[in-house]
């Protein structure tokens, strides 16, 4: 249930443990601020050399959940190599580097394809990324047309039962597939090194809400990143605020000082 997160200087840091923590981040938003484009974001390197320091305290028990491709998130975060679950949970490697993947309705995502690439063709400024299992219609450099954007993904995707939508920040995302961030998480969390462990999941947007819930009611630690309604019982202002939180994180656990 949304409500009044707490603000993130009030989460009990000694409660974290790097033997007992499973640590789950989005990427856009997150680790990295959002851009006009999605290939025009960067991580920076200290949140990169956080993240490695992370994953050798917690014996590899820190992973990312995104609505990216794996693929591209490990371009941004080479040359370190996380386990990651992608496109909203429709595809993911687990931390012994297996592939899984979701079942996609690839007949019916191909026609919704066609439609929304033409409307973004005919609308300058509206770009339509395509993902395996999933296309993503962008308007951050239209807000103008975030109306006319919603009825043309409606209209394209009316009559497709196989396909679910997803509404984020100034992006309309149609998947092929019904798997989300929860999904990802709980099964991350089924398997070694986060098996038996205490999540914590830290995101910017709506998609991200699923998996608040789901930390909440395995008692898991929730970081909302920005305003806006939340299940998450924790927020960060900013992005940059909670990756200089989660630096400090990173060289607590390095230093034993827990």
């Amino acid at each position: 249930m949304a409500g009044e997160a707490e603000p993130l200087s009030s989460l009990d840091c000694s409660a974290l443990k790097p033997n007992s923590i499973a640590i789950f981040l989005d990427f856009d938003g997150t680790l990295a601020d959002i851009a006009e484009r999605p290939d025009e974001v960067s991580v920076p390197p200290t949140t990169r050399e956080a993240l490695a320091r992370l994953l050798k305290s917690t014996d590899g028990a820190i992973a990312i959940i995104t609505g990216r491709p794996i693929e591209v998130i490990d371009h941004f975060l080479a040359p370190l190599l996380l386990p990651v679950a992608g496109v909203h949970g429709m595809e993911r490697r687990t931390a012994g580097g297996q592939h899984v993947g979701s079942v996609i309705d690839e007949e019916e995502l191909s026609a919704v394809r066609a439609k929304l690439q033409a409307f973004a063709d005919s609308h300058e400024g509206l770009l339509l990324e395509l993902k395996h299992g999933s296309l993503a219609l962008h308007y951050r450099q239209r807000p103008d047309l975030e109306a006319a954007s919603i009825a043309a993904v409606h209209a394209a995707a009316n009559d497709s039962k196989g396909l679910h939508l997803l509404h984020g920040k100034m992006v309309l995302e149609v998947k092929g597939g019904k798997a989300t961030k929860a999904d990802a998480l709980t099964a991350f969390m089924q398997e070694d090194p986060f098996r038996g462990r205490t999540p914590l999941f830290a995101g910017d947007d709506v998609t991200d809400e699923d998996a608040f819930n789901q930390i909440a009611h395995i008692n898991g630690f929730s970081i909302k990143i920005g305003g806006g309604k939340t299940s998450a019982r924790f927020r960060a202002d900013e992005a940059s605020s909670f990756r200089e939180w989660l630096e400090r994180l990173a060289a607590r656990f390095e230093s034993r000082d827990y």
